[in-house]
């Protein structure tokens, strides 16, 4: 309930004028604690909701969703629940008995909700906002305008207007609350305008946030402005490491980005006090610069490079003098790009090493989460992030158990007492499987098939129809990538129950989902790959003893296919007619069935996988864990599975022709040199 006042104070000051029959409801909306039960006390109350109440139903529905990561995010979901049409049918009806206040409010929620441009509730409330268009402070129109700006009516009729109150009113402001209005109104400002606009905001420039000068600066730009002295003006008169690395930012998107002496020296002396948030946003910054300045190569770029020298120095020094686990992670949890990657990396993880000890239930998801994001193998960390589990699971909060299986997935490491780990996880789970968001199941399951786990009670929630069509509901309300996401892992889950765990009885059903992706599929080769195919050619006698781009049952694509008989000799294929880039093919008679496909007696299947650094951890060569759940499947379809890693394919050894298929010849045949 609290937080709830925090992060909606304007919804409070409006309640509190309110007669004693409004408090209740708006009182059970509060303690609310998901969107469900929002849309219950809809449906009991819909006859008697005020405008106030229904202004604070969006408001409570829209924080639900800020609080969410991106990937559960169900804006979609929320919007087309029959009660939030209720709800949507209510505020339509009471458009004209809202105050301004009111009036605005619900206009700008029910655009964060993704409501359309011409749906009957927006266009109610903005033709009634345009009625009271002159009453409405610069509060009210800074708001509002924004709201239009969203909805692209930069140039309607009724921008028009607010733009020729505001110019009536420009004189008389004195605060910095028509920032909204300047980024809202620049792209279709006028001249006079324009200037107008400008000269009072460059006045004002010293009264502005770092967060508000950067929105001027985004509407200068649209304004087609290439002034970037509002910036320059603050960066050198500004104290404050975030504000200054927002403002570099800031500059360094604008066209031709340069800084001066000055303005270096500036960043230079706030370093020292950055965290590591800070010191990410200079580098991102620095680094545009390098990329795409070329007027002012020989001179600048060098600068640059002292610059990052000195982001790197600083960084490894905030991280060497780190001594506070949780303080840590508030700076790593951001953190992206190729700077952290290249220069900071490993001296984080030598940091969290140093303070492994204060890893606990509390934040042990957090940090296994850092490992699945940077692909780094810490066989160190993922043996205390077990133990940590197995001395405290009842303090972890079910929903922390994929965050904290995930990096044991996907880096292919078990650790020690692998079965009593994943044992305890799972069996904290078993009671919340019939609540568990499908998604998260879906992604769960999988997560533990792919390290040769497979829990009945789990798979057995996942594989019935009623649990399918739930999902199936759910899926036609999420975006199409997050949707597809969800249907290939469910497929790779099927695919796995039915390969390594036949006895389950779980059936195959994902033909036809497999012949539609497959269908869209280029089939297009690498140069890596093109190379070894050709190679292939060469040492197995031409291109009919050799198939690339290969289906097999259950639609695993291999790179190349080929067949030895039993004294190791090729066999041909009924066709060598094989082009580059084709579309992948199924050969083996049946789809799904490993028995039937036949092969003269001792004869073996080879499949030959070229692995990019994708199939790898970033920090030493082990194989990850999907790469290695497929060479598992493929060898239970009946296949030597002949692995030739990026790293071994380019070195130095491999780097003449000879030497190549020599290596080929080793793989395939166990021979040398022909």
């Amino acid at each position: 309930m609290l937080r709830l006042r925090a992060v909606c104070p304007f919804s409070w000051r409006a309640f509190q004028f309110r007669s004693c029959s409004c408090k209740p409801l708006i009182t059970e909306m509060i303690k609310c604690t998901d969107e469900g039960q929002i849309f219950d006390l809809i449906q009991k109350s819909k006859a008697i909701l005020s405008e106030k109440q229904v202004e604070c139903a969006f408001n409570i529905l829209w924080q639900f969703q800020k609080q969410k990561t991106s990937f559960l995010k169900n804006v979609e979901c929320v919007r087309d629940h029959p009660q939030f049409i209720t709800l949507h049918n209510l505020a339509t009806s009471q458009t004209e008995f809202m105050n301004d206040d009111t009036l605005v409010n619900v206009l700008y929620l029910t655009q964060q909700c993704a409501t359309e441009t011409h749906d009957l509730l927006v266009e109610a409330l903005v033709t009634e906002a345009w009625r009271r268009l002159e009453r409405f402070d610069i509060n009210m129109l800074s708001k509002f305008s924004f709201c239009l700006a969203n909805q692209h009516l930069y140039f309607s009729p009724l921008m028009g207007k607010i733009a020729d109150i505001v110019h009536r009113k420009l004189e008389t402001i004195e605060d910095l609350s028509f920032v909204k209005l300047f980024v809202a109104l620049g792209p279709m400002a006028g001249p006079e305008e324009k200037e107008q606009l400008k000269s009072t905001i460059l006045l004002m420039s010293e009264e502005l946030t770092s967060q508000q000068a950067l929105a001027v600066m985004g509407a200068m730009e649209e304004m087609e402005s290439r002034n970037s002295h509002l910036n320059k003006n603050y960066l050198k008169i500004s104290v404050i490491p975030s504000e200054i690395s927002i403002l570099v930012y800031a500059l360094s998107i604008l066209p031709s980005p340069y800084l001066d002496e000055v303005e270096v020296s500036r960043i230079e002396a706030v370093l020292p006090q950055c965290d590591l948030t800070d010191l990410n946003s200079f580098a991102t910054s620095v680094l545009r610069w390098i990329h795409y300045d070329r007027t002012y190569l020989d001179n600048t770029t060098g600068k640059q490079l002292k610059l990052l020298q000195k982001l790197d120095h600083y960084g490894l020094q905030r991280l060497q003098k780190c001594t506070n686990l949780n303080l840590l992670w508030e700076e790593l949890k951001s953190l992206k790009g190729d700077w952290f990657a290249e220069s900071l990396l490993e001296e984080t993880v030598a940091t969290l090493h140093r303070l492994m000890d204060e890893i606990n239930y509390k934040n042990v998801a957090e940090i296994a989460s850092f490992l699945s994001r940077t692909n780094y193998l810490s066989t160190l960390l993922l043996d205390r992030i077990a133990s940590v589990v197995l001395q405290q699971t009842e303090k972890i909060h079910p929903f922390a158990i994929l965050p904290i299986i995930l990096p044991f997935s996907i880096l292919n490491y078990d650790p020690p007492q692998s079965d009593e780990f994943f044992g305890i996880c799972v069996q904290h789970l078993n009671s919340y499987l019939s609540v568990l968001d499908p998604l998260m199941l879906v992604f769960l399951g999988f997560s533990l098939a792919t390290l040769e786990y497979f829990p009945e009670d789990l798979l057995q929630a996942i594989f019935n129809i009623k649990f399918l069509a739930k999902m199936d509901s759910q899926l036609e309300l999420l975006c199409s990538s997050l949707s597809m996401r969800v249907q290939l892992r469910l497929m790779e889950l099927n695919r796995a129950v039915c390969l390594e765990c036949p006895e389950y009885q779980i059936p195959w059903f994902h033909d036809r989902f497999c012949q539609q992706q497959y269908n869209k599929d280029t089939g297009s080769m690498n140069g890596a790959q093109q190379q070894i195919y050709k190679m292939l050619a060469e040492v197995l006698g031409g291109t009919n003893y050799v198939k690339a781009s290969v289906l097999t049952p259950y639609y695993h694509k291999i790179d190349f296919e080929c067949i030895l008989d039993k004294r190791k000799k090729p066999l041909p294929y009924g066709s060598n007619s094989i082009t580059l880039g084709k579309l992948p093919e199924m050969h083996w008679e049946s789809n799904t069935q490993i028995t039937g496909s036949t092969l003269p007696p001792g004869a073996e299947r080879i499949a030959l996988e070229f692995l990019d650094s994708r199939a790898f951890c970033r920090n030493i060569p082990h194989l990850k864990g999907k790469s290695a759940m497929k060479k598992r499947h493929l060898e239970i379809l009946g296949y030597r599975v002949i692995q030739i890693p990026h790293f071994e394919w380019n070195s130095m050894a491999l780097s003449t022709k000879e030497a190549r298929m020599d290596y080929l010849r080793e793989c395939i045949f166990g021979e040398g040199k022909s």
